[in-house]
């Protein structure tokens, strides 16, 4: 039975908790019985010399009152157990309900409780009211009804499996005890996933349904998904049940059997990146990650007569693309599949089906995102996307690689020619087209975008320290970190390096690095004004390299808005920074506004060199692109600031995840937070909603909107402090910082940056 809102809020779980005392007291009481009978009655039996009838009915009477007493305990264990567990995990979704109860009640939201265990919130209609809404109001509406109806599906879980464990562990016979017996709630729920996954293909979707619910809220349980794994009967019938599981759910139009597909993807390989890891308590062997990769180039038979049969890497890959991995488990199949690549492109492209032209198939990768999931090495770059310490290691100059046969047997002695990194960044790298679209499809000029989309959410992990699409981010550059980004910004400094789908990844890694650009335009030297307190974590790119990596991604939409509204963002803060005790440190204020109107003007010319080379194709993207991430500030949840970093929440409608941009630690927190959001409202402007109709008229259009939000953050701190433009010396210092810095920028770009890509 489904929980309901309001039961969950008023429930006592006190009693609860006294059940479960009682019962912890039942299980200590039949312990010690059963231990007595065992010591006592069945000892005394087994020696004593019986005869006649006794010797039967007396012996057989004491050896099962003794296993009736012991069956007794077992049971009552059990039902300690699962209670405990239950206990521990309702109160602590209790909390959480409570808490979104009372931001419900701030809020003055009606909760509607459907009694299936969903809610709907809306805001009752108030008299005379027009029953308008704002953004923010809307926003916090959904966010509580998406938070509760995931607390409530969370429980109604939990309730689930405990009354179906009770009744296994009671068994239903009152003279009989000693049924089903659970050290754990996770027991109970482990046997019931199983139970669901023997059933394959063969499971309904109310089936599917019940075993996704298992999966996802307990995906990252150690202990479950240990268990459930083992369950699976190993890695060979793991890949057959996930490849089974994936054709039949992606076969045909069947749209609730592929939503049950994609969550099933997503909950096993979040699953199995917990099981796989050494570092929990419950972890499945080694042996499990050489067997996977000893697989990988066999065939793996989902389905008895198929005209082909997937190798195991194929199969994997679609797991291998959501949870956290272990280095130790990942990053030695990452390197046999990219070994393998590196010497035949296309070895795994030509193991895909014929499917006689279709142009739609999500293969083993039923998410649908970056490929079909034929092609293992944007699997394994996918996987490290959400793997950052693996993609760390991964990517890093230390990396010793392991030089693997086609069979996973390692060659004792053998090195590689190339690093990872320099293998999978060569402008030249051969991506498979992951796709069954045929020829003259629409979708063929895509077939080959989910390799270099997937390496730019690898390095993202690897850059940034968190995985690509985590919506709640927190800050983790580290040495091996910085070291990557000096990299990147070197090679993707070059815009043939650039491919389309992967520039939105670099333009994320470039407003998370912003500090450290605008160091390097000062050359980053130890003297400047943004050079760190602590190197760790800071990468060191130098003016050059800055900025032919600003005029490189400057020419595509999406990494242009990111880097421009990162640097107001920064600049609004490292303006904040100077004032102290209401003294302004002039020289270095002025230097803030310089360096970040010089950003602003090596993307501004890169863009307007962009439109000269291929006309206004483009024009309407980029407006697009900053008008989505003006408002996603403007009107998100607010900007967080903290640990040095701004904190931009993530709006589904932009569907971009949290982002981090580095801000200067002097800043007050309080204050800085508003002062983003008055620069961000004032630089909306900076959105051109309707394109000129030539060239050279947009081109004006650019540097003029680009002035503008290069200045947001000097207009909004001369507003603040009461600075003049006209009668302060500081006002025009500033001003002309602006003017100078726009202008050397923009002849920086022509001089020193990149030529536009047609």
């Amino acid at each position: 039975m489904a929980v309901k809102y309001v039961d969950l809020v008023e429930v006592d779980l006190g009693k609860l908790g006294t059940a479960v005392s009682d019962w912890k007291n039942a299980v200590h009481k039949l312990k010690t019985a059963a231990e007595n009978a065992r010591k006592g009655m069945q000892a005394k039996s087994d020696k004593a010399r019986w005869a006649g009838v006794n010797a039967t009915v007396t012996r057989g009477f004491v050896s099962s009152t003794t296993k009736e007493i012991a069956d007794l305990h077992t049971e009552a264990n059990s039902i300690y157990q699962v209670l405990d567990d239950a206990h521990t995990e309702l109160a602590a979704l209790q909390k959480q309900l409570r808490t979104a109860d009372a931001e419900v009640r701030k809020w003055g939201i009606s909760v509607q409780d459907y009694g299936d265990g969903t809610v709907h919130c809306v805001y009752p209609h108030i008299r005379g009211d027009t029953d308008a809404r704002t953004k923010e109001e809307n926003e916090a509406r959904d966010e509580l009804e998406g938070r509760i109806n995931r607390i409530l599906s969370h429980a109604s879980e939990i309730d689930t499996s405990v009354s179906r464990a009770l009744r296994k562990s009671h068994g239903g016979d009152a003279h009989n005890a000693g049924h089903s017996a659970y050290e754990s709630l996770d027991d109970a729920q482990v046997e019931r996933a199983a139970e669901l996954a023997k059933r394959g293909t063969k499971m309904t979707d109310k089936q599917l349904t019940e075993l996704n619910s298992l999966l996802k809220w307990n995906a990252r349980d150690a202990d479950f998904s240990t268990g459930f794994y083992r369950s699976l009967g190993g890695p060979e019938k793991t890949l057959e049940f996930y490849g089974r599981m994936s054709l039949d759910g992606t076969e045909g139009d069947d749209k609730e059997r592929l939503a049950l597909t994609r969550q099933l993807q997503r909950n096993m390989g979040t699953a199995l990146a917990s099981a796989t890891d050494p570092d929990n308590k419950a972890h499945l062997p080694a042996s499990w990650g050489a067997e996977f990769r000893k697989l990988g180039t066999q065939q793996v038979e989902l389905f008895p007569g198929a005209p082909t049969n997937p190798y195991g890497h194929q199969v994997l890959g679609g797991l291998l693309r959501y949870g956290n991995y272990d280095a130790r488990f990942i990053n030695p199949i990452a390197e046999h599949v990219v070994q393998l690549h590196h010497k035949d492109p296309d070895f795994f492209m030509r193991n895909k089906p014929n499917t006689g032209g279709a142009d739609l198939d999500w293969g083993f990768n039923p998410s649908g995102k970056a490929g079909a999931g034929y092609d293992p090495l944007t699997s394994v770059l996918e996987g490290l996307g959400h793997s950052p310490e693996a993609a760390k290691k991964f990517f890093s100059d230390d990396m010793t690689p392991t030089v693997y046969n086609e069979d996973d047997t390692v060659k004792k002695g053998a090195t590689l020619d190339y690093t990872y990194y320099d293998e999978l960044t060569d402008k030249d790298f051969k991506w498979a087209p992951d796709s069954l679209v045929h020829p003259g499809s629409d979708e063929v000029a895509h077939a080959w975008d989910g390799g270099p989309d997937a390496l730019g959410h690898a390095l993202e992990a690897a850059t940034l320290g968190y995985a690509y699409d985590d919506p709640t981010p927190t800050p983790s550059r580290g040495a091996t970190s910085a070291a990557i980004m000096e990299k990147v910004v070197q090679t993707y400094g070059d815009p043939e390096n650039v491919k389309d789908p992967m520039a939105d990844s670099l333009g994320r890694m470039g407003a998370g690095y912003i500090d450290d650009l605008n160091w390097g335009l000062n050359e980053s030297r130890t003297d400047s004004i943004f050079a760190p307190k602590d190197l760790d974590g800071h990468a060191q790119f130098g003016s050059s390299n800055t900025i032919k990596f600003l005029s490189s991604i400057g020419q595509h939409p999406d990494a242009y808005s990111d880097i421009s509204i990162a640097q107001q963002i920064y600049g609004t803060s490292g303006l904040g920074a100077q004032v102290d005790g209401g003294r302004i440190n002039e020289p270095r204020a002025t230097e803030v506004v310089r360096t970040g109107a010089e950003i602003q003007g090596i993307l501004d010319q890169s863009r307007a060199d962009q439109v000269r080379a291929e006309g206004l194709a483009k024009d309407e993207a980029y407006n697009k692109s900053l008008g989505e991430k003006t408002e996603w500030i403007q009107f998100g949840a607010g900007v967080g600031i903290a640990a040095g970093a701004a904190f931009l929440p993530p709006v589904a409608a932009v569907g971009v995840a949290g982002t981090l941009i580095p801000v200067f630690m002097d800043a007050g927190q309080g204050a800085l937070e508003q002062q983003i959001g008055s620069v961000i409202d004032g630089s909306a402007e900076t959105r051109q909603q309707d394109s000129a109709g030539d060239i050279q008229s947009q081109r004006n259009e650019i540097y003029r909107a680009g002035k503008f939000a290069a200045g947001s953050p000097v207009e909004n701190f001369m507003s603040q402090y009461g600075i003049s433009h006209d009668n302060d010396r500081l006002g025009q210092d500033l001003e002309e910082a602006l003017n100078s810095g726009y202008t050397k920028g923009t002849n920086g770009e022509d001089q020193l940056g990149v030529l536009p890509t047609p």
